[in-house]
């Protein structure tokens, strides 16, 4: 075990302690990779361009490498003042709680979460709502120490990339430790996608 994760017991779900690192331009450098990312699944350039492309990437991975820290330091997830927090392997995504006791938010895939035919992949549909749910429960329980136990999805419709798309989630019982929540995603009045998930708090120090 390092220093650092003794210093930070619980999983690491210890509340992110808000950092200027990356300074003015550390959200430019995050909106940068992601259109990277789009560019790297939508490209049909010349042998050559993508020859180029390579090499100035491999040079920005030198230029980064000697700064790698760990989960701790790194301003990714901590930067309070960028949307989620500066994580880049979230899908871009506004959300507020409402004033019946609900989370609700709009959310946008881009080309890089592209699965086939202008849908988006599966899994990435995974990642927002165990975000979009995690939050759920986080913030209408008052618990940040939580853990995903399963997280179920009925996939409705097809849902579409680079689209703005709504959601809708709240909590349905509380047993014990145990938190139910559920929610949707829609494009406008269509419902796409449903999901259920099972947070279980976590005891004190609980991975």
């Amino acid at each position: 075990m390092t220093s650092e994760q003794a210093r930070h017991p619980g999983g690491g779900f210890n509340p992110p302690e808000p950092t200027t690192k990356g300074g003015p331009d550390y959200g430019r450098f995050v909106d940068a990779v992601r259109r990277m990312q789009d560019h790297a699944r939508a490209v049909d350039a010349p042998d050559e361009v993508i020859t180029e492309a390579a090499n100035l990437l491999e040079k920005v991975s030198a230029l980064l490498s000697p700064y790698d820290a760990d989960e701790w330091r790194s301003p990714s997830g901590r930067r309070m003042d960028l949307p989620m927090r500066g994580n880049i392997l979230a899908i871009p995504m506004s959300a507020h709680k409402t004033d019946d006791g609900r989370i609700r938010g709009r959310a946008r895939f881009a080309r890089f979460h592209l699965g086939r035919n202008g849908a988006v992949h599966g899994g990435c549909l995974g990642m927002l709502f165990d975000s979009v749910l995690g939050l759920t429960s986080s913030v209408l329980t008052g618990g940040p120490f939580q853990r995903t136990a399963y997280l179920k999805i009925d996939y409705r419709h097809i849902v579409p990339i680079e689209k703005e798309l709504q959601f809708d989630a709240g909590i349905d019982r509380v047993d014990g430790r145990k938190i139910f929540v559920s929610g949707r995603l829609s494009d406008g009045a269509e419902l796409l996608t449903e999901a259920d998930a099972l947070f279980v708090r976590l005891k004190p120090g609980q991975p």
